[in-house]
């Protein structure tokens, strides 16, 4: 609280109970504190510090060092005169040399406060609300960021990005900038399983687990196994058919376990009532890509299809997947008409069987017409224009609606 740029009224009750005590020593310590920190009534601050100053002892001004360095500079000075000094002249001398100490640091706190000012008149919403910031309030709390960690200081980045999150406790972005940036200080892992948790179970909606899964991978790097299983299921109990979720836990059981526990998971969700036709259809497709890329057995992807292509007829990145599979297999010239009759005969359950919207059929076509001109034999052509006419063509009207058209 105490380094917030408005501040002012935290410190004023602060000092005003110390003064209801009569500690005066306290307050001259709570304004030692305060000159330091940028902030919207600095100068007022310092004035009264230094106010106070003149009645305090020399040995509570400045640290023990500085004093030293101070009474030796005095040394030496009185020792290259040849009049000697009385203790009231050292003493007024010695307060001159530590007022002019504070001065410094005046000037220091008034550049950092002109450094943050720019920043801080854009902050219209410094409290939190349901509805959106507007992008102005956005983009100004990530140069203000950027500035604060440029500028290196532990605390206040900390700080910053604390009151940052006030503001703006929904938007996933600064959830995941902050850990990321406690993640590169030493020693930080706890602090950055606490940012994850916060945001976790507090604020980050539920709707949108993409903090929640940079969390599981922040516990598998930990070596925390099974807190990042447990936090890929707790994301699937209200969203049963959030594909990313599911592709992550997949390839973390693949990770650290083996191929056969990614497709255990793979299996165990396509079976599941609480799965829509779509999600499954997309399932088996990284299931697929799984046996295909990771195991290299494109022949086990092929049948996984083909097993699996008529209960998915209206879902397009099943389709997607299995043309884009065929197509991308490795051949050769003389095999490239057994592959060019498999990819047909994909593309023609694309067209004849399955269920799939009219634009959808569309730019998967294009994706056969390219692999026509790319790798197609003498006849390529022939079929591709064919195609060209039957997807993009005309269609022809009705002789009485091209009548009324004319009219």
């Amino acid at each position: 609280m105490g380094l917030d740029f408005l501040a002012h009224p935290f410190w004023d009750k602060y000092i005003e109970f110390e003064e209801r005590m009569e500690a005066y020593d306290k307050i001259f310590t709570i304004l030692e504190r305060i000159i330091h920190i940028p902030m919207h009534q600095y100068a007022r601050y310092f004035e009264r510090f230094r106010q106070l100053a003149q009645s305090r002892p020399v040995e509570e001004l400045v640290s023990a060092d500085v004093l030293a360095e101070f009474q030796a500079a005095l040394n030496i000075e009185s020792d290259s005169s040849l009049k000697a000094r009385n203790n009231l002249e050292v003493e007024r001398e010695l307060r001159t040399k530590i007022d002019n100490f504070h001065l410094e640091i005046f000037n220091r706190t008034q550049t950092e406060t002109t450094k943050r000012w720019t920043y801080e008149q854009e902050i219209k919403r410094p409290y939190f609300h349901v509805t959106e910031l507007d992008e102005p309030q956005l983009v100004n709390w990530r140069k203000y960021l950027d500035f604060e960690e440029t500028e290196g200081d532990y605390q206040r980045i900390v700080f910053l990005y604390e009151r940052c999150l006030v503001s703006a406790a929904y938007y996933d972005e600064f959830w995941l900038r902050y850990a990321r940036w406690m993640l590169t200080q030493p020693h930080k892992e706890e602090e950055v399983r606490n940012i994850y948790i916060r945001a976790s179970c507090l604020y980050a909606p539920i709707s949108r687990p993409i903090v929640r899964l940079q969390y599981a991978r922040f516990e598998e790097m930990s070596g925390r196994v099974d807190v990042a299983q447990a936090i890929h299921e707790a994301i699937l109990i209200p969203l049963p058919n959030h594909l990313e979720a599911i592709v992550s836990w997949a390839n973390l059981q693949r990770r650290q376990f083996d191929l056969d526990a990614a497709i255990a998971v793979y299996s165990s969700q396509v079976s599941s009532q609480a799965i829509n036709d779509q999600t499954k259809g997309a399932l088996v497709a990284e299931w697929a890509r799984l046996l295909w890329r990771i195991k290299g057995s494109a022949e086990e992807a092929r049948q996984l299809y083909q097993k699996n292509l008529h209960w998915y007829l209206d879902v397009q990145a099943f389709w997607d997947s299995y043309l884009k599979f065929e197509i991308e297999q490795p051949t050769t010239a003389e095999a490239e008409t057994k592959q060019h009759t498999r990819i047909k005969q994909v593309y023609d359950d694309i067209r004849r069987r399955a269920n799939l919207p009219k634009e959808v059929v569309s730019e998967l076509s294009q994706v056969y017409m390219d692999y026509l001109l790319r790798r197609g034999g003498k006849d390529a052509t022939k079929e591709y224009m064919q195609i060209d006419r039957e997807i993009n063509g005309y269609v022809l009207l009705p002789r009485n609606l091209l009548t009324s058209v004319r009219l």
